[in-house]
């Protein structure tokens, strides 16, 4: 592995955890270059919810290569981005009577983010915005200005201006009302608040620790934000394309953001994809004023296109989620209650689960020792204190118990020290 360390950057992180090379990869499954196989329970930090080299995205993927398809195309039309358009609205946006115009911002979750904020402030007139503590929006100025994380934050280099952060929901364990502080500050004309554009919010914060927001906190802020003329931001790049079990991570509460920002696992396999979706009164761009190189990749049109096809024409992924979140939400319940003096908090909604330690030293302890037994995860919150679950929405019965087991015996174990 010296090449890496010859010329790879210092910046490089998952590799830190994971010191092995892969080489292969099939559904639930990576394969290091001696053969050796990894449960990845990590799934691309969300971007891999129908796991790896699906067949039936590849295939629809290969042919499309072969026959020559467009590749690189930016906004100009073409047979893969139709076809995602028209699939994307019967599929996605008409069953949930969702009104949205849809912009391609690039092809990162970030770009997603960064096109949201900068609409929002055109539309409006307004610069401020409104974010929530332990937050994560993406590593590009305008989204680190809406994130919390602290070591992210100063990676900027600069002041991250013109973002107020609130309380998101149980930051202060229900010791004050829901949005208290937010809207006394809204109503004070003395309170200093700058009159913000947006509000942009995570319905499960992913990199701040798994913290699921009740779904009445999700209606009381939009319902706040309608009230004071605010419009909101659904971050769903982690959190959407089925990770909570509703395509959206939203519709449970049964809410409709003003935008909506989707990247990861929208292409379905892999292959960088982002979306914005925004109310049709709100598509006030000038033609050009927000663009980019890689906005239309087809082979990202082509296999999106396939994985809504193939798993949002019915209920079955969404429920099947749900269950499998269950599971892993009985199996952590144990796991606390097993370990009674670890103070361990179990956490997450649908597949995107955690189970909080009391620092990140015993969380990553717990991955490292996971990883030794051949099953990838990652940790997250402030101080990485939260083990955190991804892993595809495709995964077996047996891969989630085999996955478990090794959770088990990996916390066990570490704790025992």
């Amino acid at each position: 592995m010296s090449i890496f360390e010859e010329l790879e950057s210092e910046v490089r992180s998952y590799s830190r955890g994971w010191p092995v090379v892969f080489d292969r990869a099939q559904g639930s499954w990576l394969h290091d270059e001696g053969g050796k196989p990894y449960l990845d329970f990590f799934a691309g930090a969300g971007a891999l919810n129908y796991g790896h080299n699906n067949p039936k995205l590849k295939a629809a993927l290969i042919d499309y290569i072969q026959r020559d398809g467009v590749t690189h195309a930016l906004d100009m039309f073409t047979v893969a981005k139709r076809d995602f358009l028209e699939t994307f609205k019967e599929k996605i946006l008409g069953p949930r009577e969702l009104d949205y115009k849809v912009v391609f911002p690039g092809p990162g979750g970030a770009n997603a983010v960064e096109a949201a904020l900068k609409l929002a402030r055109k539309v409006t007139g307004k610069e401020s915005v409104i974010n929530f503590t332990n937050a994560f929006h993406g590593m590009t100025l305008g989204a680190l200005s809406v994130t919390g994380n602290s070591m992210k934050r100063g990676g900027a280099g600069v002041p991250l201006v013109h973002a107020t952060p609130m309380p998101y929901d149980r930051y202060f364990d229900g010791a004050m009302p829901d949005f208290m502080y937010f809207e006394k500050l809204l109503e004070d004309s003395g309170s200093g608040l700058n009159e913000p554009a947006a509000v942009i919010v995570e319905g499960v914060q992913g990199e701040g620790g798994i913290n699921a927001a009740r779904l009445d906190w999700l209606r009381g802020l939009s319902d706040l934000c309608e009230r004071h003329g605010i419009l909101l931001i659904l971050d769903d790049v982690q959190m959407g394309c089925g990770r909570t079990g509703a395509f959206f991570s939203f519709e449970d509460a049964g809410i409709k953001p003003d935008m909506v920002c989707l990247s990861k696992s929208i292409s379905g396999y892999g292959i960088p994809m982002a979306l914005t979706l925004i109310k049709p009164e709100l598509d006030v761009w000038e033609p050009g004023e927000h663009n980019g190189t890689f906005r239309g990749i087809s082979p990202a049109f082509v296999t999106a296109t396939e994985s809504l096809r193939t798993y949002w024409s019915d209920d079955e992924l969404e429920k099947s989620t749900k269950a499998k979140g269950e599971r892993i939400a009985a199996a952590f319940k144990d796991i606390v209650e097993a370990h009674p003096d670890a103070n361990l908090f179990a956490k997450g909604r649908g597949l995107a689960r955690g189970i909080e330690f009391a620092d990140g030293d015993l969380a990553g302890a717990v991955c490292k020792a996971a990883f030794e037994r051949g099953l990838l995860m990652e940790t997250s919150g402030p101080n990485g204190e939260v083990m955190k679950l991804l892993p595809p929405l495709t995964l077996t019965d047996d891969e989630l118990t085999q996955g478990l087991s090794i959770i088990d015996e990996s916390i066990t174990t570490v704790l025992s020290k």
